[in-house]
């Protein structure tokens, strides 16, 4: 169907322009006419930031949105710097860092001002200093877990993270990260792992070693969770992929068996089960008890409480 003669034909449009978000500036420097994005194939999503009308925006969309729309010297920060990384799903509000005065008023997004940067490239402020950062407002669980995550990961390091709270302890966070970094392990494989770890030794148990590879006769047969050896005790978390992988569950089978036939009980931890941590340590508590443990029945006091708090300093 043609065109009638007197309508225009719609101008070509770049395919860069038709995938996401992009920038006045850059639309111009194209040399296309600003006048196009009045029509109906675009629409605005922050001042100076289009997208075409036929590509979805979801929470990633949004996060360029908002870089496109910040100068240049800001940068992705705070737990927005970890999702994009891979710690969760990207989601509002979304943080950045700047140095120096800037008051910008933008939906969904968290502006930090600062005199000077902390350690940055240009995707973002690095991940030890982003991790800093959250641990000033964070509960200290979900700090262990994040860190615990960072490391296993390769995002950072235990010397990274010390050196850089060493040179920016005036900065938010820096002072709380010092106190939990005797708490991250960074073979635990998992944020799941991380907490049931910090909840078994916030109620006084046996520290257990984390990702521990058990032998038999001098043959591995597992790699397990958490290990609390001197009992033969395992306890491993049970996440979806072992219910829904048909061979991850042959395997777990195997591995079961051959942990029973080396004399060692498994305590198996579920998401259900980890939303009411107080009674998996009793659990893990009288496994350990029926083994031969001695120790301290488990106590929820004050460590207990302070996981699902803010790091407070001072104490």
């Amino acid at each position: 169907m043609s065109l009638p003669r007197d309508m225009p034909a719609p101008s070509a449009i770049p395919h860069e322009f038709l995938t996401g978000p992009f920038a006045t500036s850059q639309w111009r420097k194209a040399g296309l006419s600003p006048t196009i994005l009045e029509g109906r194939r675009f629409r605005r999503l922050l001042p100076r930031v289009w997208v075409h009308v036929d590509v979805p925006v979801g929470p990633a969309e949004c996060l360029l949105a908002a870089q496109l729309c910040l100068p240049d010297r800001a940068r992705v920060s705070h737990l927005t710097r970890l999702q994009v990384l891979g710690w969760d799903s990207i989601a509002a509000p979304f943080h950045f860092t700047i140095a120096g005065e800037l008051h910008l008023d933008l939906p969904d997004v968290v502006l930090h001002r600062t005199k000077a940067l902390p350690p940055s490239t240009p995707e973002g402020v690095r991940p030890a200093a982003a991790w800093i950062q959250t641990c000033s407002t964070a509960p200290r669980l979900e700090c262990i877990a994040r860190g615990d995550w960072l490391l296993h990961n390769g995002h950072a390091t235990l010397s990274e993270i010390a050196e850089t709270v060493r040179l920016h302890r005036w900065r938010p966070g820096a002072l709380q990260a010092r106190r939990i970094c005797r708490d991250l392990d960074q073979r635990s494989a998992s944020p799941q792992e991380s907490r049931l770890r910090s909840w078994c030794q916030a109620g006084g148990l046996p520290r257990p070693r984390v990702n521990a590879p058990v032998l038999d006769r001098g043959r591995q047969i597992a790699i397990v969770d958490l290990l609390f050896e001197e009992y033969r005790l395992v306890v491993e978390y049970e996440g979806r992929q072992h219910r829904e992988d048909p061979r991850q569950f042959a395997r777990d089978v195997q591995r079961y068996a051959d942990l029973r036939a080396a004399g060692y009980e498994y305590v198996q931890v579920t998401a259900e089960m980890l939303r009411h941590p107080q009674a998996v340590v009793l659990l893990i508590h009288q496994k350990l008890c029926a083994r031969g443990y001695a120790g301290p029945s488990p106590v929820f006091g004050s460590d207990w409480r302070e996981l699902t708090r803010p790091i407070v300093l001072g104490r």
